[in-house]
């Protein structure tokens, strides 16, 4: 490769890595404001100051604070690993061959990922009812729940099980609303909160 082409690539990449670095500081400070403040009292100047960016950078990634919580939704649903929890999620589907231990994978999936998502759907629950974006972004956000549980329904047909019974439990055992009332209100570890779901889905649907 000419060197020319090699310094520009390298350049690129460079910057690639700059832009994802600032955008993930950004939205952990995003978070970390919203989280504790709450929505309307946290402002783009604030979070600006605390990733000490520009306050048009912010704008310029985010397009604003609606921008911004959807990007932070985005990112915790991901999970906690280098590959999605949603991908993780389909392959336990296709890998999967009794209905048990299918429920008890998904249930330290949801151990996962509900610690990240919920306190941020629960964010766009409470500014949702003095904010139009954010009433968007929470009917988004549940049917898009709603969707990820009727695919996963659907995984537990072949083992005999009801796809709407199954969806509907689902969609119950993984709501923000459940683990805000066993681990935010009621102080259970995410290990219990994740047993709790496997024993749902258990005595539910087996």
């Amino acid at each position: 490769m000419p060197r020319k082409q090699h310094r520009r690539d390298y350049d690129a990449r460079a910057r690639k890595e700059a832009a994802a670095q600032t955008r993930a500081h950004v939205l952990d400070a995003a978070t970390k404001l919203f989280l504790r403040d709450g929505y309307a009292a946290t402002t783009v100047a604030k979070i600006a100051k605390t990733a000490r960016v520009s306050v048009e950078t912010i704008y310029k990634t985010f397009g604003g604070k609606p921008g911004l919580v959807r990007a932070m939704w985005e990112r915790a649903l991901a999970g906690a690993g280098p590959v999605p929890a949603a991908q993780r999620s389909d392959e336990l589907q296709a890998q999967a061959t009794d209905a048990r231990s299918l429920m008890r994978a998904w249930s330290r999936l949801s151990g996962e990922v509900a610690p990240l998502a919920s306190p941020i759907l629960l964010l766009i629950r409470d500014a949702a009812a003095h904010d139009r974006e954010m009433a968007k972004l929470q009917a988004e956000a549940d049917r898009a729940r709603l969707a990820r549980m009727s695919d996963n329904a659907r995984a537990l047909v072949k083992f005999g099980i009801d796809a709407t019974r199954s969806r509907d439990v689902m969609w119950l055992a993984t709501s923000p609303e459940m683990y805000e009332m066993v681990v935010i209100r009621r102080g259970w570890s995410v290990d219990q909160y994740s047993e709790l779901i496997h024993q749902l889905l258990v005595g539910a649907l087996l």
